[in-house]
């Protein structure tokens, strides 16, 4: 054997190393995974398998000098309570060159609260884009990577500022400074820090992105479309990645099998340390952060929700729900947003399946009451209302509802949401006498939009 393969099979087994380490966290104590259910378990499987998928195209197939913008999170790979009216994307970049983002969108009136035309494809109902220095969330495999200063957003630029052409073409420009006489569309690369990373206290404060991250947001599901975007360092004209080596090859298994190992722990400490899903991690008595049959109050993204869209307004709680049970929840909204969303996920982070499921709803598809108040009752069968969130059977998981708003408004124009536990039976008699009947077969058809939807959202070719 030669000193090539033996290095290659070391690097392999390195990554199957890795992976067995990720393995641990499906149902080792220490590793602090979901409660081993039958379901749990063969869902822990699953989302680890995601994992595996997104570490190999990221490990593999995110180069700086040839970028391109991928799905961070995808129908084979859930996690982080992922957001049902999302795509999350991202590409590797180096922060000190300069790229041109470009895309192409549909009908995009509403991003300027414009009424748009009656029918034909119409944008996402938001979209942002972001540039941070740092790692992904999660790859560290710690919270630490939680600690001020790890990670700095270099700008954003979002749907509500997005110069788009006639045609519904974009370009945006991503550099370390704006050009002399440049006048559009522009995010920067670098930004000077008050203070250095914890991880590098004598380092520079100059901080240059690593990554271009963001969400296209739906709420339309019958009209939206994706924004197809593609993205180009701007020196790159001519040029061809290197021949691949063997270096190279047992570099990025190793990657791959960091990354898989990483995540898998690090969501597994976030949502039992920080989200308190299973108990105070203090020992003492009274609430946790993330609240049985109740949500925490409304916040904006920060630590305590893993960083999450920057524009975003979260709260979140957990469902504990028997077979004849139900949440009635209520929400109040004094400012309009640019989009709202609410979904449910596994207690692994995975979002239910919401193409066959009704398991979430947004601005768009929910159905307020008279007095402007949208209610919504979760449960485990249909209650026959339109704002119904199916669990899917799960007798207990996370409820997400977002908010998002291109400028935060003050705290006492932030949403609120409540909920109260009632019998199966009891569901009508805590709605409003208005609150209309859901057929089966409308429910039937609310299905099928949403089949295509997101087929149409997570397609391949």
């Amino acid at each position: 054997m030669g000193d090539t393969t033996r290095e290659l099979h070391a690097a392999w087994d390195d990554w199957i190393a890795e992976l067995e380490k990720a393995r641990d966290g499906i149902d080792r104590p220490e590793q602090m995974p979901a409660p081993g259910t039958d379901r749990n378990l063969a869902e822990g499987y699953r989302y680890l398998m995601g994992f595996v998928h997104s570490g190999v195209e990221r490990a593999f197939f995110a180069d700086p000098a040839f970028p391109a913008v991928r799905h961070v999170l995808h129908l084979m790979n859930k996690g982080t309570i992922d957001n049902p009216d999302a795509i999350y994307f991202a590409a590797a970049i180096d922060g000190h060159e300069s790229y041109v983002l470009r895309g192409q969108v549909g009908d995009s009136a509403h991003w300027h609260r414009e009424r748009p035309a009656a029918s034909g494809p119409k944008a996402p109902q938001y979209l942002i884009f972001e540039l941070s220095s740092g790692v992904l969330a999660g790859d560290s495999g710690s919270l630490t990577e939680l600690r001020p200063g790890v990670k700095a957003q270099t700008g954003r630029l979002d749907s509500m500022e997005l110069a788009v052409e006639p045609d519904g073409s974009f370009e945006v420009l991503l550099a370390p400074e704006r050009p002399a006489g440049h006048s559009g569309n522009f995010i920067p690369t670098w930004r000077k820090t008050r203070r250095p990373n914890p991880d590098d206290p004598d380092g520079s404060l100059d901080r240059y992105a690593d990554y271009l991250s963001g969400r296209q947001l739906f709420h339309d599901w019958e009209r939206e479309r994706p924004t197809e975007l593609t993205l180009e360092r701007l020196d790159a004209d001519g040029q061809a990645p290197a021949a691949y080596t063997p270096e190279a090859a047992a570099a990025e298994l190793r990657r791959a099998g960091a990354l898989v190992r990483g995540q898998m722990h690090f969501w597994n400490e976030f949502n039992t340390v920080l989200l308190e899903t299973y108990g105070r991690r203090d020992g003492r008595e009274g609430e946790r952060f993330m609240p049985r049959n109740a949500f925490n109050a409304v916040n904006a993204a920060s630590v305590a929700t893993g960083g999450g869209q920057s524009t975003n307004l979260y709260a979140g709680g957990v469902w504990e729900l028997g077979p004849d049970e139900a949440l009635v929840i209520e929400t109040r909204v004094p400012r309009a947003p640019q989009y709202t969303g609410f979904g449910l996920a596994n207690l692994w982070g995975e979002s239910l399946d919401f193409a066959n499921h009704q398991s979430s709803l947004n601005g768009h598809q929910a159905e307020a009451d008279e007095d402007g108040a949208a209610r919504f009752v979760l449960a485990h069968r249909d209650p026959g209302v339109p704002n119904w969130l199916d669990t899917t059977g799960h007798p207990e998981g996370y409820m997400s509802p977002r908010w998002t708003y291109s400028e935060a408004p003050e705290p006492e124009d932030w949403p609120t949401i409540t909920a109260h536990k009632v019998g199966f039976d009891a569901i009508r008699s805590q709605l409003p006498s208005g609150v209309r009947t859901v057929s089966p077969g409308e429910r039937a058809e609310r299905i099928r939009v949403r089949r295509q939807h997101v087929q149409r959202r997570y397609r391949s070719f």
